[in-house]
């Protein structure tokens, strides 16, 4: 999200404090709630990129409940289930989302990736990294 621009001052990152699988809707929430707060500086202002993609398929095994059921199932026989979601295996350490901005804008960013940090199922640290400007030849 926003735009990759060269001459941004700092990169955030929004990293992992534990092993956890993350569910795609929960990071599309995070994603949402971060993008929704970096609005104030228009699309110009920053860059949000998600670095973490779910691969896992989740699948579940439902059961009936219901009178007669024994009859109408297999129980745990067979039960591979039907895919129902998609998941990101995430272990301590790793990256979720990278933004940068100005520095300027630091305070702003760091609201944004804590806003997406309650959406997300395990605790995260926000880490700033200053970015080195391209020299001129």
């Amino acid at each position: 999200m926003g735009k990759f621009r060269p001459d941004y001052d700092v990169m955030l990152k929004l990293v992992s404090d534990g092993r956890v699988q993350i569910r795609h809707n929960a990071l599309e929430a995070a994603r949402v709630a971060a993008s929704k707060k970096m609005q104030l500086l228009g699309d110009e202002g920053f860059y949000l990129r998600v670095v973490t993609y779910p691969h896992q398929i989740l699948s579940e095994n439902k059961m009936i409940a219901t009178a007669g059921a024994d009859r109408l199932q297999e129980g745990m026989r067979k039960a591979y289930g039907k895919p129902i979601g998609l998941a990101a295996r995430v272990n301590h350490g790793s990256v979720i989302f990278e933004m940068r901005v100005k520095a300027e804008n630091l305070a702003v960013g760091k609201s944004a990736l804590e806003a997406a940090m309650s959406k997300l199922p395990m605790r995260t640290h926000v880490e700033v990294v200053p970015l080195q400007k391209p020299v001129a030849q």
